[in-house]
């Protein structure tokens, strides 16, 4: 779905958090950093993938690693889904889709026969240089860190 691969320059994105807090890529310098994108708050896969990060969070932090969930859900629901489970890290309100579609993550899905655009489950890890170390599509929501921590 995406176009951005391995050793490409992550997108400079800008985006407010559930709390309205504005998150860029600058901000995460010298970091490496995880962008997950689900399609939506509160739903069993984006809450299990979440749970896992969530639960995985010391062993980010311990290899410098930040976390940013991004969905098109409005900051309200991020701020109930972020609260409900209590996860350590910000969830972008991406209602525009500014940050959806400079990820490339926007497009045709299907579901039960029907089809329609939504979010495509894709995570990003970006290094501290601001370049994408990975892309991960076939996200496996129940044990995601394993797929992204060394």
């Amino acid at each position: 779905m995406t176009n951005l691969k391995k050793g490409d320059a992550a997108p400079l994105f800008s985006g407010k958090d559930q709390d309205g807090n504005v998150h860029t890529l600058a901000d995460y310098k010298g970091k490496k950093l995880v962008v997950f994108f689900y399609p939506k708050a509160n739903t069993p896969g984006c809450t299990a993938e979440a749970c896992d990060l969530r639960d995985n969070y010391a062993r980010f932090e311990a290899q410098n690693y930040a976390l940013l969930g991004v969905s098109a859900d409005s900051a309200k629901a991020q701020a109930s889904f972020k609260n409900k489970y209590e996860f350590p890290f910000p969830l972008l309100a991406d209602e525009d889709k500014s940050v959806i579609q400079a990820f490339g993550v926007w497009g045709p899905k299907k579901f039960m026969g029907k089809e329609y655009d939504g979010i495509h489950r894709t995570t990003f890890v970006i290094n501290e240089a601001g370049v994408i170390d990975d892309v991960i599509t076939d996200v496996k929501t129940k044990a995601h860190a394993e797929q992204i921590l060394p």
